[in-house]
């Protein structure tokens, strides 16, 4: 295999690396505004409470998204 087709498998690996990664994330945000829309549709009246919940589990799908970056980052130049 020769220094070329390498960095091409490289690359193919880092964008499936991060695609991949970046799917769990996205469906988990959608499923976390779903359910805290719908909490806030059943009891307006917590919604200082659910809005800190909201965004701690956002903020922690997100976390898992950055992994999935840090991932591809260590594919791409090591």
């Amino acid at each position: 295999m020769k220094g070329g087709e390498f960095m091409e498998l490289k690359e193919i690996a880092t964008a499936i690396a991060i695609g991949f990664g970046m799917i769990g994330p996205g469906i988990g945000v959608g499923l976390i505004g779903k359910g805290a829309l719908e909490a806030l549709g059943r009891n307006p009246e917590a919604s200082s409470d659910i809005r800190t919940i909201l965004i701690l589990s956002v903020a922690f799908a997100e976390a898992i998204a950055i992994y999935a970056l840090v991932i591809a980052l260590i594919i791409f130049f090591v």
